[in-house]
């Protein structure tokens, strides 16, 4: 068969691009890479992405940034991912909230968790701790979970309830605990765990349930009070601590976070690999690992393919959770 003259120039210039195109792949990263947090300084989110991101500047051999873009639960943060090149150099720190709850909460949310995204790796679980003032905790007589469900049912609304945005799992753990114990609390959404963190600190408000991380430092100095993890299980990092079922009598009470890598949708395969090898790798340093435990968070690490069935079963579990909440944000 014969070919034509713009067959072969066609395909002499596809030839010759070939090579290129084959050593650009390979090059990568030839530029910095940026981690977006959906969220303000100071959180969870912002933690472990500062955190991993000079481990795998080490690795990669090019800076790692962690770039906060806060508002709107995670979404604004989560969008701009989404709609950015899928060459490799723009990440997200996603969370619970941005790519397990926001699908049920959001009548419209901007982006799809699962098309818009290529999932690299589960970063670390966390539990979550309800957490009050511990000097405006002595002042109202507040000492344990029964002591609060007692104090916010004699006052309706006399409580408002801090989270680091609607939809996040702060936000939900609050919400279901008003739903399992019947009381009334005023929810007061932050741009973030940080300066939601900073208030509940002051005493501008009076109860969170956040992250165990970013309240660990807090619990230790004494600003802060723990009454309950939220966990199904008691957290390593405050073994004294009770859960919220066992100190609420409220039994299958869970509501914990998690927080993962991802990158937007078609975002060549060997990119996505090479991230989640090196993200293993550093979750799995010693000094890391020690770090993170001793914060409440469990590191994990696994592969794009276990990841992207986690955010699958997520996106279900918590779907009747939004529901019978009764939380929604239009």
């Amino acid at each position: 068969m014969k070919l034509s003259r713009r067959t072969l120039i066609a395909l002499a210039a596809a030839a010759t691009a070939l090579p290129s195109l084959v050593a650009a792949q390979a090059a990568w990263p030839s530029k910095p890479i940026r981690i977006v947090v959906p969220f303000a300084p100071g959180g969870t989110t912002d933690i472990l992405a500062r955190t991993l991101a000079p481990e795998l500047s080490k690795v990669l051999g090019q800076p790692v940034v962690v770039d906060n873009r806060a508002g709107a639960g995670g979404n604004i943060g989560a969008d701009l991912v989404a709609k950015s090149p899928n060459d490799g150099y723009t990440l997200l720190m996603g969370t619970v909230g941005t790519h397990g709850i926001n699908k049920s909460l959001y009548s419209k949310l901007p982006y799809d968790p699962q098309k818009d995204f290529a999932p690299i790796t589960l970063v670390a679980g966390v539990p979550n701790v309800m957490v009050m003032n511990t000097k405006r905790a002595q002042e109202l007589g507040i000492n344990n979970v029964a002591d609060f469900v007692k104090y916010a049912k004699s006052r309706p609304g006399k409580l408002n309830m801090a989270s680091s945005g609607n939809g996040t799992s702060i936000h939900l753990a609050g919400e279901l605990f008003k739903s399992r114990t019947g009381i009334f609390m005023t929810h007061i959404p932050y741009r973030g765990s940080g300066p939601a963190i900073t208030d509940l600190l002051v005493g501008a408000v009076d109860v969170m349930f956040d992250n165990l991380p970013s309240a660990m430092p807090h619990i230790q100095s004494g600003g802060l009070k723990a009454f309950a993890v939220t966990s199904a299980v008691r957290s390593s990092a405050l073994p004294d601590t009770p859960t919220v079922a066992e100190a609420g009598a409220l039994a299958g009470f869970e509501a914990s976070s998690w927080f993962g890598l991802l990158a937007p949708a078609g975002t060549p395969p060997e990119v996505v690999n090479r991230l989640q090898q090196e993200t293993a790798k550093a979750l799995g340093l010693p000094a890391v690992k020690e770090r993170l435990l001793g914060q409440g968070a469990i590191p994990s690490g696994n592969t794009p393919q276990e990841f992207s069935k986690l955010i699958e079963a997520e996106i279900a579990k918590w779907a009747p959770v939004v529901k019978a909440s009764g939380a929604k944000v239009d």
